[in-house]
């Protein structure tokens, strides 16, 4: 599943430096970090608002919105999926509360 993670990766660095007439993440890129973090925000509210609703199709859409624009603030920021993937790797079969605790020390 992380395959399509690696192509949007691959097409959000390509995006880059391109004109914001040439696409939408070009179009983001240019506008800057507030516009891509204000879609983030934006998109993380849809997922909320999908999920109270209880409309699967609708929390799969938004979520897929989030993620994507989430990429873009990655990849803008030179950060990849493969970071967040490795940190949730190093979480995994540790307790939360635990980890939590750590955190605030």
């Amino acid at each position: 599943m992380t395959d399509i993670f690696d192509k949007i990766t691959a097409v959000l660095e390509q995006r880059k430096g391109q004109s914001p007439d040439s696409s939408y993440v070009a179009e983001l890129y240019h506008k800057g970090t507030d516009e891509i973090l204000k879609k983030v925000g934006e998109e993380a509210i849809e997922v909320i608002i999908a999920a109270k609703s209880n409309n699967s199709e609708a929390l799969i859409h938004e979520t897929a919105d989030l993620w994507f624009h989430t990429l873009v603030m990655l990849s803008e920021q030179n950060l990849t999926s493969d970071m967040v993937l490795s940190e949730l790797e190093r979480r995994f079969g540790n307790s939360g509360l635990k980890e939590k605790a750590e955190r605030s020390k």
